[in-house]
Order: C-alpha cells, then sequence, then structure tokens
C-alpha cells in the first residue's frame, strides 16, 4: 500500500512546515516534548542530518517529506505484513509512526490488535500515545484522535 492524499495531509497538518525564516528557509529545532533530540526541520523530518544550525529551503522541505513518508509506509506496511487494512487504517497508522517512529508501532499493542482483526480495539489504542518525555502534550492528543477517527473512517 501506499499513503492516500488524506494520509500525507494528516501528517502535514499535525507536523507543519515549522520555523519558517523571513528570507522563506526553515531552521532546524528541538524536539518540542524533549527540548533537545531529535532535532527536526521541515515536515517533522529528523536524523542524524537535522541538528541545530540546519537550514532547507521549501523544496528541500518536501522533498524530504515525500522521502520519509515513502520509507515509513514501505516499514509500515512490512509491520502489517498480510492482515487485511483498509486505506484509512493505513494512512492513519504511517501518520502514527512517522510521529513515534516504526519501532514502536512494532510493539504496540495497536498493530497486534489490528493483525487480530480488532479494528475497534486498535482504534482505542491511538489515545495511549499524547506523551513526551513522560507529559501529556495536547497536540499529541489532537493528533492521535485524528489519527483514531481516520483509522476508523
Amino acid at each position: 500500500m501506499t499513503p492516500s492524499a488524506a494520509g500525507i495531509d494528516l501528517i502535514k497538518q499535525f507536523e507543519g512546515c515549522a520555523k519558517k525564516q523571513p528570507d522563506g528557509s526553515f531552521a532546524a529545532y528541538p524536539d518540542p516534548g524533549s527540548g533537545g533530540d531529535p532535532w527536526t526541520i521541515g515536515w517533522g523530518s529528523t536524523g542524524p542530518d537535522i541538528k541545530p544550525g540546519v537550514v532547507w529551503n521549501q523544496q528541500q522541505c518536501d522533498d524530504r517529506l515525500a522521502s520519509d513518508v515513502d520509507s515509513f509506509a514501505t516499514k509500515v506496511a512490512a509491520a502489517i505484513g498480510s492482515a487485511a487494512t483498509s486505506q484509512h487504517q493505513f494512512d492513519a497508522m504511517v501518520s502514527f509512526a512517522y510521529n513515534v517512529g516504526v519501532g514502536n508501532l512494532s510493539s504496540s499493542t495497536l498493530l497486534k490488535l489490528h493483525k487480530q482483526g480488532d479494528f475497534a480495539g486498535a482504534q482505542a489504542q491511538f489515545a495511549r500515545w499524547n506523551k513526551a518525555a513522560g507529559k501529556v502534550l495536547p497536540g499529541l492528543t489532537k493528533r492521535r484522535a485524528a489519527e483514531a477517527a481516520l483509522y476508523g473512517s
């Protein structure tokens, strides 16, 4: 499966293309939950190449989003395996993994329940993932509600 426009729009909605500078470029910034690592730029991109002082233009942000979403989609599809999955369920899980990591999705009760066909149970699991550094973040609570809504639609 590949992410649909709805899935990509959901990621964009919550990641935002943040820290736009007056000249139109985008600066790397620390993780809002930890105040440090992982450093982030553009549409929520992280990695060893993202650190303080990194600046990208809009095209670099958009190109990295496309590359990152493709990579996450491949890994999410592998984690799901042959389990029955709708487009909306897939999109919601890609958005979830984009934010919390594929490893967390892979070991989650959310994925376990999804693979067992307990879609209502899986949908309810999104809400459990609303903390960063042990603190509930309102933005994560909203994101998980939107992911759960997409998953269940």
